[in-house]
Parts: structure tokens; sequence; C-alpha cells
């Protein structure tokens, strides 16, 4: 999966007809409803759209007939691979009607060439887990989490040890779980 790294346009015209689209990265629902109305042009005829967070999906014809805007723009995020992602694809009417097999065609290859050529990144499967360690393994386990890639959130100082809540790639599990016994003798735990 991959998300794009920033805002990117991408417009083609169909008949007289201009597309306009725009790939937006978001992480939240919320976000996405606000980058929406940042990035609908209110002089446009339509403004459609869709977006993907994880397994949260909206898409909206805003006012084209039904199926032929908002879900080829999903089809193309979903095509593409991305997620974190809104689409706005922005129609101004030229004064020729392109049927229901145009306007499918026109927002969804608009949408999927701007995805296409948005500058993106991937998206990395990510899961916090705590790990106990006892406080003279503590400098072996900083070499772990910079070698793993993770990033130590918060730490906990108790009377057998430190626990360290840590963010690591979801595949990279096991490895630490083995770098933890063999850095401790055992004695860490990955919970």
């Amino acid at each position: 999966m991959y998300t794009p790294t920033g805002p990117h346009t991408h417009e083609t015209v169909v008949k007289k007809s201009r597309f306009i689209a725009t790939v937006v990265p978001v992480s939240t629902v919320e976000q996405a409803l606000s980058s929406l109305k940042i990035f609908s042009r209110q002089d446009a005829t339509h403004n459609c759209w869709a977006y993907r967070i994880g397994e949260a999906y909206r898409f909206s014809d805003d006012g084209e007939p039904g199926g032929t805007a908002g879900h080829p723009i999903m089809n193309a995020i979903d095509g593409q691979e991305m997620d974190n992602v809104l689409v706005v694809v922005t129609r101004y009417f030229g004064g020729i009607k392109l049927g229901t097999g145009g306007l499918v065609r026109a927002y969804g290859s608009t949408a999927a060439q701007c995805l296409r050529t948005a500058p993106k990144e991937s998206v990395k499967d990510m899961l916090q887990v705590s790990v106990t360690i006892p406080f003279d393994a503590v400098g072996a386990f900083y070499v772990i989490l910079e070698k793993l890639e993770a990033e130590k959130l918060d730490e906990k100082y108790t009377a057998e040890g430190v626990t360290i809540n840590i963010s690591l790639e979801k595949n990279k599990k096991e490895e630490l779980s083995s770098a933890i016994a063999d850095a401790t003798h055992g004695a860490g735990i990955v919970h």
C-alpha cells in the first residue's frame, strides 16, 4: 500500500469538460472531510470525491448520475493500492453530455492518472509493543531499537527494570523478541 506525500493535481479535458483531480494525504476521517472543503472548487459544476483510510472509506457523486463518479474514483484508489488518501475530481461542464459510460471513464481515468503521477511512499503496517528489560540491558536495547528502525514512545522505570513502549513494523516483532531474549539472557519480555 502507498500514500501520497503531499497534495498533487492532474487535469484532463474530455469533450470540452475540464476534469481536475486533486490527491491529498489524510490520516483521519475528520481530516478527509476538512480537506474536502479546502480542495473543492465552489465555482465548479461538480466536486466528486472518494477517500480510503484503512478500512474506512466513502465516496460521493455530488449530483452526477449515481455510480458515475464517486465509485470510479474509489476504484482508482483501490486499483493504485493507495491508503490514507482523499481524491477530489472537480468537473467544469463544457456543454457536451458525456453519458454514464463517458462519465465513469472520465472520472475514473482522471483520478487514476493523478494517483499514478503523485509522489508517494510505502505505508508500513505498524505495531505498538511493550518491552520489559533489566537495567543492565538498556544500552543493548537501544542498539536493537535502532537496528530494527523502531521508535520509542515512552518508558517507565520500576524496581525490577524498565518497561519501554515502542512502535515498529509488524513483520519485525519476532526479530525483536529474539534479539531481546539474546541481549537479556531470557530476562527480557516483549508484551
